[in-house]
């Protein structure tokens, strides 16, 4: 292969990875992106699940800060809820996002909460 067409693809290859916004691909389960961190260790302690869910809601938090530091949706479940409660881990996909009427019967969505 000569010199110009490997320099094309590789600059190629390198543009794609830079401007692709994460390495983790929508579609993928949102635990298999985890564990592709640091195993299942990630989340949970000794790769096992704790009883309560507590030490994997610490783990959420240590990386993506506490409900109050979130946006508008998720600051008013501060102290009500942990993130398993709404983002199922082993059942969702990175970029499936919860919805109210999960819990929520009156009709309210992310959108006509935050106007």
């Amino acid at each position: 292969m000569s010199k110009k067409l490997l320099s094309a693809i590789f600059g190629a290859a390198i543009a794609a990875l830079a401007l692709s916004p994460s390495v983790f691909a929508e579609g993928q389960e949102l635990a298999e992106m985890h564990a592709e961190m640091d195993g299942c260790e990630a989340c949970h302690a000794d790769g096992s699940p704790s009883a309560d869910g507590e030490y994997e809601f610490e783990q959420c938090q240590s990386c993506h800060g506490t409900l109050d530091e979130m946006d508008a949706v998720h600051q008013p479940h501060d102290g009500m809820l942990m993130c398993a409660d709404c983002h199922a881990p082993h059942e969702m996909n990175v970029g499936d996002k919860p919805t109210c009427d999960s819990c929520h019967d009156d009709g309210r969505t992310a959108e006509s909460t935050l106007k």
